[in-house]
């Protein structure tokens, strides 16, 4: 059984993205359902829905469907306020941005994945490392992801060095000073974390605790924290894919259908049917549909479930998505 305020989580275990939603909605206490995929395409659970998108997690409200962790973690800010862990005024807001653009956009979690040791038990199964090229775009093969390591290591001590001296050198317990961590660790710690916790990926040499004392004791206290929130947190359901589709399908939409921003410089009107796709990873998947909403800050677009036939609505952000019309017969327009 969904629960009542309809959040389902589309996600599997090992994804670190996904983790930045999980320890959101555990350090809200926010009840949800979730619905565990398989590491590598397909997905036919969210193929079922009508999306194409092809990234995890993916978080559903109703008959609303949220991409990327960008837009869900700003959704389920909006649409859940009393308890929201954001930061509120702007000195605050403009860090945690940057502290989100820093680790996705900044090559942060890039160098991290290029940091994967390549004795890794996944990079044995041949459809995984076939998925994950098709994912980002280039090869994981194990001769290559040994030769990249030195590189992506040398960014990484960087990066580790740059919250040691500056944001923790002050012995604040967490980035925004607050009593509880905050959306603003959320968005600087998933790399260092996820990377901390697999066996092999950091040389101690290079990254021991007596390196960056500072960092290794804030990973230490959110994982306290989270442990401590996930023990007071309603138990997550887990539905089975015919289980959140059915929960999905015969749901309201969460949200109003929304307005196209006259002055945006694509041009589009509501109603043209359009595609929207990531251009920074996953990009070889395209959702298509009839133009719902765009604002500066997402795109909504009307599709369909194979299974119910119901409409949905899928939502991506603006940052790193391209949206283009395309005519009646799915070809771009020009």
């Amino acid at each position: 059984m969904a629960p009542h305020n309809d959040i389902v989580l589309f996600h599997y275990s090992f994804s670190p993205y996904a983790k930045r939603v999980i320890w959101y909605l555990a350090l809200r206490g926010l009840e949800y359902a979730q619905c565990i995929q398989p590491t590598a395409l397909p997905r036919e659970d969210v193929n079922a829905l009508g999306v194409k998108y092809r990234r995890i997690p993916i978080l559903s409200i109703g008959r609303d469907i949220y991409c990327d962790t960008r837009l869900i973690l700003q959704k389920l800010e909006e649409r859940f306020p009393s308890g929201a862990i954001g930061a509120t005024d702007p000195d605050q807001k403009a860090l945690q941005k940057l502290l989100e653009t820093w680790t996705i956009d900044g090559g942060v979690f890039y160098r991290a994945a290029q940091a994967i040791p390549p004795e890794m038990p996944l990079l044995n199964d041949p459809k995984w490392v076939k998925d994950r090229e098709d994912y980002m775009g280039r090869s994981w093969a194990k001769e290559d992801i040994a030769k990249g390591r030195p590189e992506a290591l040398a960014h990484l001590r960087e990066a580790f060095e740059l919250l040691e001296s500056t944001l923790l050198a002050d012995g604040r317990q967490w980035i925004l000073k607050t009593k509880q961590p905050s959306l603003a660790d959320i968005e600087a710690i998933w790399p260092f974390h996820w990377l901390s916790t697999m066996e092999g990926a950091l040389p101690p040499s290079l990254f021991g605790r007596d390196n960056f004392p500072k960092v290794y004791a804030w990973i230490d206290r959110f994982s306290s924290a989270l442990k401590a929130a996930r023990n007071s947190a309603p138990k997550v359901v887990t539905l089975k894919g015919p289980e959140a589709i059915q929960h999905i399908t015969q749901a309201e939409f969460a949200e109003p259908g929304g307005e196209v921003d006259a002055p945006d410089p694509l041009g589009l009107k509501k109603g043209q049917d359009v595609e929207s796709w990531p251009i920074d990873s996953g990009f070889n998947h395209r959702d298509r549909g009839q133009l719902v909403a765009l604002t500066r800050q997402e795109v909504v677009l009307k599709a369909q479930a194979k299974i119910g036939h119901k409409d949905v609505h899928i939502h991506h952000p603006r940052t790193n998505f391209r949206i283009r019309a395309v005519s009646e017969g799915g070809e771009p327009k020009l």
